[in-house]
């Protein structure tokens, strides 16, 4: 009879990081690029809804991070 544990150890796995990995990448890049636009756009209405990207993207950079510094330091 096999064994499952009711809940998973508190690890990150190689694959874990490599999609950690892509989502701060694309997050980043969406990020930059957005921020960027706020620069060079003239409509404040454009600007308004780049900025609530700009906001979107680095929230979903530093949920990421959080991840990574609450899982991925086990002693």
């Amino acid at each position: 009879m096999l064994n499952f544990m009711e809940v998973p150890n508190d690890i990150l796995t190689g694959k874990d990081l490599d999609y950690l990995s892509d989502m701060f990448e694309w997050n980043y890049i969406a990020f930059k690029k957005t921020n960027t636009a706020v620069g060079i756009v003239g409509d404040q209405e454009i600007v308004s809804y780049l900025e609530k990207g700009v906001k979107l993207f680095e929230s979903n950079l530093i949920s990421v991070l959080n991840i990574l510094e609450s899982r991925g330091c086990n002693e």
